[in-house]
């Protein structure tokens, strides 16, 4: 079994060579991203002892020698890269294989003028003044380990730039595919930028997959800046393999007048680690944080969330949902902040959560930080089983009793299903659940 410091060793010696590869091309970022590695290594892994991590063990990370994974894109074809697709979706889609960009895979042909859409790594190089005032300056990685440590090793992701008084009329679904070549466990770190100019309008989907079964470990962070007038739709989809190790990290900033719109669904992996950072730092702005997880068998999933409300007439919701099943199990951790300022802020927060077997558990930690007077704020948790009198509600319109448990669970998670504007993307959605939902086939014809 790896100790702690020989795990942060092999990460130091996975950057110190990675390093040696791309020192001879002189990067502006290169110093910052140095200064990440000598963060993470001052940081070291968070423990069961950091508050926010109080129930959520880390051997699934701790425990694995990770190595950084090499792009193989020998087993991807359009074909598969068409089987994540969303039938009836007109986007424009870029893929990344084992954390690079693929031009040959994605299909960038229908691009709105003036708008960048494509490789972080490229824009690095080329496009210098729209990344550097953006890159690595909000993610916390002064105080967040895998934030720092994404940051260190960033090579490639999504880089999207909308100019002022833009709207691009296709969704942006970037898919990040973990390849099945070698047998050793990988790991990458997705870097996303996505930055939405005055009055402008972009909906992107960040789609994390796999291909067989190896065990892979995904960190990734993405930076989402919303300009003045401006609204953002961002969807975040974790349907890798059962082997998987995912944290993934959403920092947005909110500008005055701003629109934020964010759906979290999880249904893969095997250990998920999700955080949102949702900042509003101009007045009359507002958000929905919008998540699903389904979870069964022994996963377990962490949602982490914070909404810093830094100004005033601004409005948020977060409404999270969670269905587990088996051996299953999650954590909600969610905080509202409202600064001394922020007066008339409206915010509310609700975490609801079904457990469909006894040994399935759940903890659920809401909490609001107020130091303003005049707001609106509400939060609450709940945990409950299937609800008896939808089950003999739907009983006596004919359906078997398990036909009738699996529409009442179906119910549970339409209304997070019901707020997703991309229709395709919620039909695919319901049947990815109901395929995992006990006796879900039941009632396909029915929903």
């Amino acid at each position: 079994m790896l100790t702690i410091d020989d795990q942060i060793g092999a990460y130091v010696e996975a950057f110190g060579h990675r390093h040696k590869q791309v020192s001879a091309q002189d990067r502006w970022c290169d110093s910052l991203q140095e200064a990440a590695m000598d963060r993470f290594v001052e940081l070291g892994f968070p423990s069961t002892a950091d508050e926010d991590w109080r129930d959520t063990r880390l051997e699934h990370i701790t425990n694995t020698a990770f190595c950084l994974a090499k792009s193989d894109a020998s087993n991807c074809s359009a074909t598969t890269v068409a089987s994540y697709g969303f039938p009836g979706l007109e986007s424009t889609v870029l893929v990344f294989v084992d954390g690079r960009w693929n031009p040959e895979l994605s299909s960038t042909t229908h691009v709105s003028r003036g708008v960048y859409i494509g490789s972080l790594a490229i824009a690095i190089d080329t496009n210098r003044e729209q990344v550097e005032p953006h890159f690595a300056q909000y993610a916390n990685g002064q105080q967040d380990s895998f934030a720092a440590l994404n940051t260190a090793f960033a090579d490639d992701g999504l880089f999207v730039c909308v100019p002022n008084n833009t709207i691009v009329d296709r969704p942006i679904h970037a898919i990040y595919i973990s390849s099945a070549s070698g047998d050793e466990p990988v790991m990458t770190h997705p870097r996303n930028l996505i930055v939405v100019g005055q009055s402008s309008d972009v909906t992107v989907i960040e789609d994390y997959v796999s291909l067989g079964d190896r065990k892979h470990f995904t960190n990734t962070v993405t930076e989402l800046v919303i300009a003045e007038n401006a609204r953002a739709g961002h969807y975040r989809l974790c349907r890798e393999n059962p082997s998987a190790i995912s944290v993934t990290t959403l920092r947005t900033r909110q500008l005055q007048d701003s629109r934020l719109i964010s759906h979290s669904v999880m249904t893969g992996g095997q250990w998920v680690r999700n955080n949102l950072h949702n900042e509003f730092m101009g007045p009359n702005g507002t958000s929905l944080l919008n998540g699903l997880y389904v979870n069964r068998r022994s996963q377990h999933v962490d949602n982490h969330m914070v909404v810093e409300h830094a100004a005033p007439h601004c409005s948020s919701r977060q409404v999270y949902t969670g269905i587990l099943d088996d051996q299953a199990s999650a954590v909600f951790g969610g905080r509202i902040m409202v600064a001394k300022d922020a007066q008339k802020t409206d915010a509310k927060q609700s975490n609801r959560n079904l457990l469909l077997s006894e040994a399935a558990q759940v903890n659920a930690k809401p909490q609001l930080e107020i130091y303003a007077d005049d707001v609106k704020c509400t939060h609450g948790a709940t945990v409950g089983q299937i609800n008896e009198e939808a089950v003999y509600y739907f009983r006596t319109r004919g359906l078997s009793e398990p036909a009738a448990r699996a529409l009442a669970v179906y119910a549970f998670a339409s209304e997070s299903l019901g707020t997703m504007d991309l229709d395709s993307i919620r039909a695919n959605l319901s049947r990815t659940i109901l395929a995992q939902l006990p006796h879900g086939d039941l009632i396909e014809k029915v929903v």
